[in-house]
């Protein structure tokens, strides 16, 4: 029997939004629900009842309702949510105009600097007066290549006022990269900073920016937020214009929020890029809202007098999710710099600081912390802290098990799973339910998530594809410039007919929960046998002579055989003992399959700029092909310590 790391009290149950809304089904729908699994059930079950009641709890504002809540729902591709529904995405992120702070932005060094709501809504309507001055219509694109900060959410929320797309990316991005995804979408505004920080250093954008727009011509205005330089020169950018020099003046003004369907466009996401031209992603307003709202207020137990905050760039979807914590009321916490600066324990002493209820990071930053030996209960009062979300890779066990002795021993440890595709998740947190180590709670409501086997058949307790079989309303609108669909069809459903495959390597579990192995591309192959990823990065990265590594298959005499690359902490040197010491950690804690047959020291492991371990382009550079778009990484130069490795060679 699996003993959880944390249950929730009777008290917090009862006062959580989660049975808030078990209690509002049951009288609606003349249920009789009582916890999670029945709700999931009916969730699946009856979809479009689901989604009613979610439209309904949510309280979406629309100017018309919609005339029924999905058609083609059995054709995935072809399934249309609300239909005849008319809405706008960030009239509903604006609903309250009052004295709370709305959002707090904390820039690496600086002084927090802080927004009421009723301030947002003055800047966003001052700033949407602007864009529609200029021209700005309802489909037209407007990016953002900007720092986390409080312009990028006003930026966003005046261009989806008039029905713009909003498309962002961080300035840590290089020129390629940028032109490689705002080049698809020939946006007409571009927002700025003149520059960020990083690590305690301070760094230029707008020479890249000069670049830049020599190369989008659809560019008429280049709007600069003065960040590290409060004059900044703006002279060799055409057309450009300082943030408050091209705002509306007046204060007071009325808005006029574009009512628009349900699936007219928001944002554009982009697809790592890490095997070619990123593909661009359009996501529906109201789709994008919807789910949202349900993962917020439900999933995480959002409430107005909650504060939240999430790691993230604008050029990641956690982004946009942190963002429309607005529509619920809550205080948002940008942050924008290193985490680790000046110290490994800065993003905790942030939030004993700024009272933070709800903490999200990535899994990797827990795993570093831990090495580090960062241990925020001793050292911060985290007395309001109720949530703690992590997301980006498989949380391990090891790392559930540090947040609950080191840092919270009552808390809500949600690790959550979807991307970038679906602008959401898969699989959340429960905040009525209990946690496990090494597993997300549970599947999302209303998402009907399955593992299956190689016959294409749903398994439990064992591993399997992560497909969905159904239609959800976050599901993307198209590929830009894809309109025959085609590459939206390669992308989720060359695999199975019908049922969105992910790429996600999973087990669900018989307590409703899921287990992540990786990525499915990734997984390895040995003697026929597939095996996760994370499996190993478990094992490896919990010794303390191991500060990072990374896994892939090499094509060998007629198998594939396990490489292993670590990357070792200060002053380590992998020898013949500290081999055998990883190799039989390996042995012990999982199976000899997943033993490598090398283990080979390097000095650096590439990282998507998003965070994420580039187990392919590796494979790829192992294996003399060719990696298509390096500019997707953080650290591209990494890439190079892969080439001509003797020891792969026999």
């Amino acid at each position: 029997m699996k003993k959880p790391l944390w249950v929730p009290s009777e008290e917090r149950k009862q006062k959580a939004n989660m049975t808030a809304f078990i209690n509002f089904v049951n009288n609606k729908y003349g249920k009789n629900f009582s916890d999670y699994s029945e709700l999931y059930d009916w969730s699946v079950n009856c979809s479009a009842d689901f989604w009613a009641a979610m439209w309904e709890f949510c309280e979406i504002k629309a100017s018309r309702p919609y005339d029924s809540v999905v058609i083609n729902q059995d054709d995935m591709i072809g399934s249309r949510w609300f239909p005849g529904a008319k809405l706008n995405f960030a009239e509903n992120l604006l609903r309250y105009r009052d004295e709370q702070t709305a959002i707090i932005f904390k820039g690496e060094g600086q002084v927090p600097v802080r927004l009421t709501y009723a301030q947002l809504f003055d800047r966003v309507v001052r700033l949407a007066r602007s864009l529609r001055h200029l021209g700005v219509a309802a489909g037209d694109r407007v990016a953002g290549f900007m720092p986390n900060m409080t312009e990028t959410v006003i930026a966003m929320l005046a261009a989806t006022s008039i029905g713009a797309i909003w498309s962002s990316c961080s300035p840590d991005f290089g020129i390629k990269g940028v032109l490689d995804r705002f080049g698809q979408i020939q946006p007409r505004v571009l927002f700025t900073a003149n520059g960020y920080y990083y690590n305690g250093k301070q760094h230029d954008s707008l020479g890249r920016v000069v670049r830049i727009i020599e190369e989008i011509p659809s560019v008429e205005k280049v709007v600069v937020v003065p960040y590290t330089d409060p004059a900044p020169d703006l002279g060799a950018i055409p057309n450009a214009v300082l943030f408050a020099d091209f705002m509306a003046p007046e204060s007071g003004l009325e808005i006029e929020f574009a009512q628009l369907p349900f699936d007219h466009p928001v944002y554009i996401m982009y697809s790592s890029g890490t095997t070619g031209v990123p593909k661009c992603i359009v996501h529906g307003a109201g789709g994008t809202l919807i789910q949202h709202l349900k993962e917020l207020k439900l999933h995480t137990d959002l409430k107005r007098e909650d504060t939240i905050f999430y790691f993230t760039t604008c050029g990641w979807m956690m982004w946009n999710w942190l963002v429309s914590s607005l529509a619920l009321g809550a205080t948002i916490l940008l942050y924008d710099g290193s985490p680790f600066y000046p110290g490994p324990e800065a993003l905790f002493k942030m939030a004993q600081d700024e009272r933070v209820t709800v903490f999200g990071t990535s899994a990797k930053y827990l795993a570093a912390i831990e090495k580090e030996g960062v241990k925020p209960r001793e050292t911060f009062d985290l007395t309001p802290l109720k949530a703690i979300l992590s997301t980006g890779s498989p949380l391990s066990v090891e790392s559930f098990e540090y947040v609950y002795r080191d840092i919270k021993e009552d808390v809500c440890l949600s690790s959550i799973s979807g991307g970038t595709d679906i602008i959401s998740c898969f699989a959340l947190g429960n905040p009525i339910g209990p946690v496990y180590a090494g597993e997300l709670q549970c599947r999302g409501l209303g998402m009907e998530v399955h593992a299956f086997d190689d016959s294409g058949r749903p398994v439990v307790n064992q591993k399997g594809e992560l497909v969905c079989t159904s239609s959800f309303p976050s599901m993307p609108v198209c590929f830009w410039n894809d309109e025959s669909n085609e590459k939206y069809t390669n992308a989720y459903f060359s695999m199975y007919s019908n049922v969105w495959n992910h790429g996600d390597y999973i087990e669900i579990t018989d307590t409703g929960g899921i287990i992540i192995y990786g990525r499915s591309d990734a997984t390895l192959n040995p003697g026929g046998v597939r095996i996760g990823t994370a499996e190993i990065y478990r094992q490896v990265e919990a010794l303390e002579e191991i500060k990072d590594s990374l896994v892939v298959g090499q094509n060998w005499d007629n198998d594939v055989r396990v490489i292993l690359f670590v990357k070792l902490a200060e002053n380590v040197v992998l020898n013949g003992d500290l081999i055998k010491k990883i190799k039989t950690t390996i042995r012990v804690n999982t199976t000899p399959r997943h033993v490598p047959a090398k283990v080979i020291a390097v000095d650096d492991i590439p990282y998507t700029i998003s965070g994420k371990k580039v187990e392919m382009a590796v494979r790829n550079i192992i294996h003399n092909e060719p990696v298509k778009n390096r500019d997707a990484l953080a650290n591209p130069e990494a890439l190079d310590l892969y080439r001509d490795i003797p020891e792969l060679q026999v």
